[in-house]
């Protein structure tokens, strides 16, 4: 919901914008000077304000209740009561304002139709201005509370991706690390680094909005290791940087998907049995994985396990829309995604 402050401060805005033009006239002289004379003027825009405050607050609050009203018929109906009603009420104000307080003879005060008309005139500009500020209220409200749902869908799917990530990943490299320490192989120590730099990336670093792109790719390189540690083919990973990544910022865990994706469906007979392309350019961010996959049906688990890549493009239509390109390529041989980012 929209602060109650900022509604003070836009209704506030508009009244002195039209207490500004009431004053208009005696800011350049275009007025009969005998006006002045006891105040008359300002009396007049004090009686005009007040009245418009009226009709227009009438109309601001019933409004939300019209807009509810499922019978076209009934809300028509409603409206022109109201409208009719601060016609109304406004008459006997205005005259009591210009028999008292004017000291207007009788005889010179006689009602005429004009009145009515002018009273009418000035609620439906009145109503106009109160539709229109509730509209603007009405929508404000309506993007913030769209922007905070597209934050919980796009916190809940990275922490849908996240779980996905670590059960399989986790285990298995904790086993490899296991199996380095019990031979005590030098690697152990490195790649222990590696998994709490992932870790630390995964629960602190991918909880912001953006990340720096040279943080994402390191992330990448980490898993990439650390997945090499149960593979003896040393170049099945053929992993690219080019280009420039200082100061290039990313949506957090948009990349890992394709790239765990490829792992565990990818064949591991051909040398590069993965290939990836990550290439920052002046124009946007280019994105390219291709592995070969393995022959046979995937068992319905493994089906299951691509939903991954479905979560990388809702978030894309939230995160990048109408900026990227995502294209998926499957031959029956091999499994290819690009991606391009523009910005």
């Amino acid at each position: 919901m929209m602060k109650k402050k900022n509604i003070l401060l836009i209704h506030l805005f508009f009244w002195l914008y039209l207490i500004n033009q009431g004053l208009f006239p005696l800011y350049t002289g275009q007025f009969d000077k005998s006006y002045l004379l006891n105040n008359l003027y300002f009396k007049e825009v004090f009686i005009s304000i007040l009245l418009n405050v009226f009709s227009f607050y009438l109309v601001y609050l019933t409004f939300p209740f019209l807009q509810k009203m499922k019978s076209r018929i009934l809300m028509v109906v409603s409206g022109l009561i109201i409208f009719s009603f601060a016609v109304i009420m406004r008459l006997p104000v205005e005259y009591v304002f210009w028999k008292l307080f004017h000291s207007t003879p009788g005889k010179e005060f006689i009602y005429e139709w004009f009145y009515v008309w002018n009273n009418l005139r000035l609620v439906i500009i009145t109503a106009i201005y109160a539709v229109l500020i509730r509209f603007l209220i009405s929508g404000i409200e309506s993007q913030k509370q769209k922007e905070a749902l597209i934050r919980q869908q796009q916190a809940g799917e990275l922490a849908l991706i996240r779980s996905q990530v670590n059960p399989h990943f986790l285990f298995n490299t904790i086993n490899n690390i296991y199996s380095l320490v019990y031979q005590k192989s030098p690697e152990a120590g490195p790649a222990l680094i590696k998994l709490s730099s992932i870790l630390r990336y995964m629960l602190y670093d991918a909880g912001a909005g953006l990340v720096l792109l040279e943080k994402e790719a390191d992330y990448l390189k980490s898993f990439i290791d650390l997945q090499k540690l149960r593979i003896k083919n040393p170049g099945f990973v053929k992993f690219r940087i080019e280009g420039d990544l200082t100061g290039r910022k990313i949506a957090p865990m948009l990349l890992i998907s394709f790239v765990e994706n490829a792992f565990r469906h990818g064949s591991t007979q051909q040398t590069p049995g993965i290939s990836i392309l990550l290439d920052s350019m002046p124009e946007g961010l280019f994105f390219e994985i291709e592995n070969y996959v393995k022959q046979g049906l995937m068992s319905e688990n493994e089906k299951a396990e691509k939903n991954g890549i479905m979560l990388i493009k809702s978030r894309l239509e939230l995160i990048y829309p109408g900026k990227h390109k995502l294209s998926i390529t499957e031959n029956g041989t091999t499994f290819k995604v690009t991606l391009e980012i523009a910005g």
